[in-house]
């Protein structure tokens, strides 16, 4: 499906840390595919599609630990290259990047610009769990019972916090800088 999408599709790593299966799902979201559908007409047809270059690669840690260090970047980009798939990273400052510790995202997100504004051009984007207040909740038997602004999946950072860590990248960037799509 992603193959057809007229927009951008990320892949994340396997929850081990190794991009290979995001790789390997970037060259065939990349390439033409055909596969059983429904037409306008909801008759089952065979759907065609051109294969989607605006794909990239989520670098989102793992078991294994961060893969969000300059060599695990380059590593991935290389695979990427290798494979003749589109190279644009993503750096999930969640999950295994922050070793599932919402308060630890920061680091990451600091680094990866880092790696940007030295020349790393691989490197795309950056995500972040954030809500209006940091943390999570359980979602219990009785919905009126949470608070609202705070997550109830993965824990997130805080509004505040978001905005001191976009505020930085700013200054770090430059007001007069614009960071160029490839």
């Amino acid at each position: 499906m992603a193959s057809g999408l007229s927009m951008p599709v990320g892949f994340k790593n396997g929850t081990d840390g190794d991009p290979q299966t995001a790789v390997d799902a970037l060259v065939a979201a990349s390439t033409p595919q055909a596969f059983l559908g429904i037409d306008h007409d909801g008759q089952a047809s065979i759907v065609e599609t051109r294969g989607n270059r605006h794909c990239h690669l989520v670098m989102r840690g793992g078991r294994s630990g961060t893969n969000f260090d300059a060599r695990s970047i380059g590593a991935a980009a290389e695979a990427l290259r290798k494979a003749d798939a589109p190279t644009p990273i993503v750096v999930d400052c969640s999950h295994g990047n922050s070793n599932k510790d919402h308060t630890r995202q920061h680091i990451a997100f600091r680094e990866v610009l880092q790696q940007r504004l030295a020349g790393n051009s691989d490197l795309i984007g950056v995500m972040l769990e954030s809500n209006i207040n940091a943390g999570a909740q359980k979602l219990g038997a009785d919905p009126a019972e949470l608070e609202y602004g705070i997550s109830i999946t993965d824990s997130c950072i805080g509004w505040d916090e978001t905005v001191d860590l976009l505020d930085w990248a700013y200054e770090a960037i430059g007001s007069d800088v614009a960071v160029p799509a490839d």
